[in-house]
């Protein structure tokens, strides 16, 4: 992944989130600072995730366990403030150069969902320097993101 690119990794097949991951594993082994910041993921546990800190630094803002669509309407708005959360500190974190590349894991699937909008994901996606890498995750992407990308990858089972 070239310095300061925007790379997507989308589509039905499985595979978006590893794909990503093994960016953030190479990019830190080089030495750089890792951020990942996970949505539509609830507090699930992933031990593995948790082994990469603190060379890789995962970040999940949700307190629910459960899928968004088995939310009563005050637990969703609890958890769109927390997404709004979780979009500040990536703006914050992108800003101020904490992270040369940060992995928005799921980022698409909030836009698609509609807990947040596209122009927020573009507003963070505005917020980086020339030097740092953001990496995008989910099934479908918006048109003004893919254009705002310098790479997707579609991911799809062929067989």
């Amino acid at each position: 992944m070239e310095k300061g690119s925007v790379v997507a990794y989308c589509g039905t097949g499985v595979g978006k989130t590893s794909a990503a991951l093994g960016n953030g594993m190479k990019a830190a082994g080089e030495g750089k600072q890792v951020y990942v910041i996970q949505f539509m993921k609830g507090q699930l546990s992933n031990e593995f995730l948790d082994k990469l800190e603190p060379e890789i630094k995962i970040f999940r803002f949700e307190q629910s366990v459960g899928s968004f669509d088995e939310m009563t309407d005050k637990e969703r708005e609890e958890e769109r403030k927390n997404y709004t959360n979780a979009l500040n500190f990536a703006k914050k974190a992108l800003a101020t150069g904490e992270c040369d590349l940060l992995i928005l894991d799921e980022i698409l699937g909030v836009i698609e969902e509609k807990i947040a909008t596209e122009e927020e994901v573009l507003d963070v996606i505005r917020s980086k320097s020339m030097f740092t890498g953001i990496i995008l995750t989910g099934i479908n992407i918006t048109p003004e993101i893919r254009d705002k990308c310098d790479t997707v990858y579609n991911i799809s089972k062929e067989k």
